[in-house]
């Protein structure tokens, strides 16, 4: 069952709000399914959806993100998010799509585990609304498909995380 795309705060059975120091209140995802033999889609590289958004961001927030891979990826590209300042600034580059498994964790250059510590996402500070980008290189990802799972925290007034409508 996917995650709402609004903020929500998770609650006890009493209702009142659970604070959990590691990870953000708020959540959402965006599914990416890779095409990249289709012009412009995702996986295309040099396509207008290479280093297009995953996520609008409104403001500055402190977030973590992974992405769990839910069918593995076709093509020997290169893949990352980050953001116009730094690409690979929230998940590393991947060098080869291909070794993002069905049911792995990215989080990092090496994606390698179903199961990890809750501690690999490391948090970030995403300033100024800097949207979350894709990126891929070198060739297409011609199949597959990643969630990008984000849990994130207003740090100025009016803060917000959306999936992006790509």
């Amino acid at each position: 069952m996917p995650l709402e795309n609004k903020p929500t705060l998770p609650t006890d059975s009493q209702n009142n709000v659970i604070f959990d120091s590691s990870w953000g209140p708020f959540r959402c995802e965006k599914l990416v399914t890779f095409l990249g033999g289709t012009t412009n889609a995702w996986g295309h590289d040099t396509g207008t959806r290479d280093g297009g958004a995953l996520f609008h961001v409104t403001g500055t927030v402190r977030m973590r993100i992974i992405g769990i891979v839910e069918s593995t990826l076709v093509g020997g590209a290169t893949v990352n998010a980050g953001t116009l300042k730094d690409v690979s600034g929230l998940l590393t580059q991947v060098a080869d799509a291909t070794t993002l498994q069905v049911n792995e964790i990215w989080h990092d250059a090496t994606s390698d585990a179903s199961i990890e510590l809750s501690s690999v996402a490391t948090e970030k500070i995403v300033a100024n609304g800097l949207d979350v980008l894709l990126y891929n290189g070198t060739a297409n990802i011609t199949a597959g498909a990643i969630r990008f799972l984000v849990s994130w925290l207003p740090l100025s007034e009016g803060s917000l995380v959306e999936p992006s409508a790509l």
